[in-house]
């Protein structure tokens, strides 16, 4: 699940002035009372794992200052990887034109899930292409978004 606008905003001005972008925050509940706070920066050159260690240092310190997130949590700062996740609407302009992997979160003619081209984004909704037929979401129906790799 996407984290809240706050705690994006929090974590985006510790990420930036390190010269990283922030790609988005999840915040995930894996089992009993286990959560997941998940970090996803880029940067040009890509990412190595002393980026994500110095990140990791930064943000962690921020967080146990400022608190924001109830209950215990684990932090893990990723690279997006070849599934990158879309999580804003400037994303959506951004990789126009690529393979996406979107869940919605209600369903959408009886369905939730969905691949196919992403055609772009006209103001809150994103256009796709799938099997020929174009269908239009709205953004705040968007659960999950990733590309879909090409191998």
């Amino acid at each position: 699940m996407k984290a809240n606008s706050q705690l994006t905003a929090l974590v985006r001005n510790v990420v930036e002035p390190m010269g990283y972008e922030l790609v988005g925050c999840e915040l995930a509940s894996h089992g009993k009372g286990s959560q997941v706070f998940r970090v996803y920066i880029d940067h040009e050159n890509g990412i190595t794992l002393d980026d994500c260690s110095s990140v990791s240092h930064q943000v962690s310190g921020v967080l146990d200052v400022e608190d924001p997130i109830s209950g215990n949590y684990n932090l893990e700062i990723s690279s997006p990887g070849l599934d990158r996740p879309l999580f804003e609407p400037e994303h959506f302009e951004r990789f126009s034109g690529s393979d996406v992997s979107i869940k919605t979160l209600m369903p959408i003619d009886g369905r939730r899930n969905f691949k196919g081209t992403l055609l772009g984004r006209e103001q809150d909704n994103i256009r796709l292409l799938i099997d020929a037929n174009e269908i239009v979401v709205a953004i705040n129906q968007i659960e999950k978004a990733r590309l879909v790799p090409q191998i």
